[in-house]
């Protein structure tokens, strides 16, 4: 199945209304890393969420979960009908991840949680000898939180192959520019230093996100791998992009009506 951004977009942005709900901008950044994520790497044997052979995804930084959901509808894991009544009354999809939804591994939201349970995972595989591999999204605003260091330390210690972090670093987190409230530097030389194999990359290039990851399975280090995305918050929607007052704003029809129409530009 190939999965198109745009699409992915629109339906978040259709989410958004119904729902009036908010972070709209940081499910925005992370749309073709989950796009790629989910048409290329992640292994569900017969498109089974509960397989038991499958692969794990954990969204640790869980209020960005419109983007998920929205891959999920593209598999055919939600309908329409479940995009439409987002944050409804009776709606089973919350505003943040919430494990109780097939699909979702881990109910996250509490940040810095989301990647200790990934670890968990991956070492649980390990132990059993198994080839399922784990992947853990977090943000770079959320990597400020004390038990994800924790868990990376854990993580090479254990030498859990098997397990990838992938950091949004679209350089907000909810109150400002991560730059001004906890100085991060190098994401790719913190992890590197910690003991894993780190990559920088184009969060928004879906190519070169594709060989990043491949190039990490191929590469058969005992290391586990942290992928460094560099994404723009907002994107796709122009004045939305780089903007963190989308973290909370709520569309209304007119900011709906523009939204669309931006999204489309370019479209015959």
């Amino acid at each position: 199945m190939k999965f198109n951004p745009k699409k992915i977009r629109k339906t978040i942005l259709d989410m958004a209304y119904a729902g009036s709900s908010v972070h709209i901008g940081c499910a925005f950044s992370i749309v073709e890393l989950l796009s790629v994520l989910y048409e290329k790497h992640l292994s569900y044997p017969n498109n089974n969420p509960l397989s038991e052979k499958r692969d794990y995804f954990i969204l640790s930084k869980g209020h960005g979960v419109m983007a998920q959901y929205a891959c999920m509808k593209e598999l055919s894991w939600l309908s329409n009908e479940d995009i439409v009544n987002y944050f409804s009354d009776g709606s089973d999809l919350k505003g943040l991840a919430d494990s109780h939804t097939i699909g979702i591994e881990a109910t996250s939201g509490s940040l810095g949680h989301g990647f200790s349970v990934g670890v968990g995972i991956a070492m649980g595989a390990k132990m059993r000898k198994i080839q399922q591999k784990t992947y853990v999204l977090v943000g770079d605003g959320e990597i400020n939180e004390g038990p994800i260091w924790e868990g990376v330390l854990f993580a090479a210690h254990h030498e859990l192959s098997n397990l990838m972090i992938i950091v949004d670093e679209n350089g907000f987190q909810a109150m400002g520019r991560t730059q001004d409230i906890i100085g991060l530097d190098s994401i790719q030389s913190k992890f590197e230093s910690f003991g894993f194999d780190a990559m920088t990359v184009d969060g928004h290039d879906r190519v070169a996100i594709d060989k990043a990851i491949t190039k990490f399975w191929k590469d058969n280090s005992v290391r586990p791998k942290a992928l460094i995305a560099k994404t723009l918050k907002g994107k796709g929607v122009d004045f939305m992009e780089d903007d963190n007052r989308w973290h909370y704003t709520r569309l209304d029809k007119e900011s709906y009506r523009m939204a669309i129409q931006s999204l489309n530009k370019g479209d015959s």
